[in-house]
């Protein structure tokens, strides 16, 4: 497919009520498919919340009881994989004939993982990525991912796949993306400084990919009253303030990045232009050195715990 309609959702959850944020993921991609999005990416823990600012009653040595019940709050409101929200989102994907890209906090035994789900337009589920490397405080709230889950995903449309917020600071796991041959890379992020824009453009020039990001939009107005965050409690004060934006394989904006609210972006990918950008660099093929440089990727799951068991005797 020569062209492909993609869209990039900048908006709030409903934070830390999961079905009331699944309804708004409903509502806001039947308007992306409206406009004829194909791809629809959704932000960063979207379902149902990234919740930036606060510090869930942590010190060096002590935790709060408020902190507890501030997780307890968080991990009630986390998806199950697999799960009624997966299977509510296939729902969505279906209902709008959409590749569906969302990022959702999961929840395992008792640990909650920041994880991008991606649903094909039939509703089916293809798989998921769990964040590798949690960012600073992230990791009081967040376990780490491992090697097994990084797909990427054949579809009518290109090769898609996703690389969580300061993930794209990682060269390595970039380089495994682009050896999986990642087209259409999708980049959901918390990260709202100017900065971001740039390192967009640079994933794209690198990669020779079509890069979409997005990130939230959100006032302190979207959380509950009980949400102790540094940003205070004014009702107007900007939370996450988006910066989503679409940029070309060779590093040219395509829409965004946007500053200004709740918004939808699309764009139109020629995906000719991934081969028309790899004419004078392929990053794993002619540009490469393999004969200096070499990357080994573990892509075998991690568990704490492992049953052996004993063959039965005959």
């Amino acid at each position: 497919m020569a062209i492909v309609k993609a869209s990039v959702v900048q908006a709030a959850p409903v934070p830390f009520e999961r079905e009331r944020t699944l309804e708004k993921v409903r509502a806001l991609s039947a308007d992306a498919a409206k406009q004829g999005a194909q791809l629809v990416l959704f932000p960063e823990a979207f379902v149902s919340a990234y919740p930036k600012g606060l510090d869930f009653g942590a010190r060096i040595g002590m935790r709060k009881p408020e902190g507890r019940e501030d997780f307890r709050r968080y991990f009630d409101s986390a998806v199950d994989v697999p799960g009624p929200a997966v299977d509510y989102l296939g729902r969505v994907a279906r209902e709008n004939a959409i590749h569906l890209v969302i990022g959702v906090i999961e929840r395992q035994g008792g640990t909650l993982y920041c994880t991008i789900l991606t649903f094909q337009p039939d509703g089916n589920y293809l798989g998921k990525h769990r964040k590798l490397m949690p960012t600073a405080l992230e990791r009081l709230v967040w376990g780490f991912g491992d090697g097994s889950t990084l797909p990427v995903f054949h579809t009518p449309i290109g090769i898609l796949g996703s690389v969580i917020c300061w993930e794209n600071y990682m060269p390595a796991l970039r380089m495994a993306m682009y050896n999986k041959g990642i087209q259409l890379y999708c980049a959901p992020t918390a990260d709202d400084r100017p900065t971001w824009s740039s390192t967009m453009q640079h994933v794209a020039l690198e990669g020779r990919c079509f890069v979409l990001s997005c990130n939230q939009y959100t006032t302190r107005g979207d959380f509950p009253e009980n949400y102790d965050a540094v940003q205070g409690d004014d009702p107007a004060t900007v939370i996450s303030r988006g910066g989503s934006c679409i940029v070309s394989p060779l590093g040219q904006f395509l829409a965004g990045p946007d500053f200004d609210g709740e918004t939808i972006l699309s764009a139109e990918l020629d995906m000719n232009d991934i081969t028309r950008g790899k004419y004078d660099f392929d990053v794993t093929g002619h540009y490469a050195r393999p004969d200096i440089f070499k990357l080994l990727v573990n892509e075998a799951p991690t568990n704490a715990v492992e049953i052996l068991t004993q063959p039965a005797e005959e």
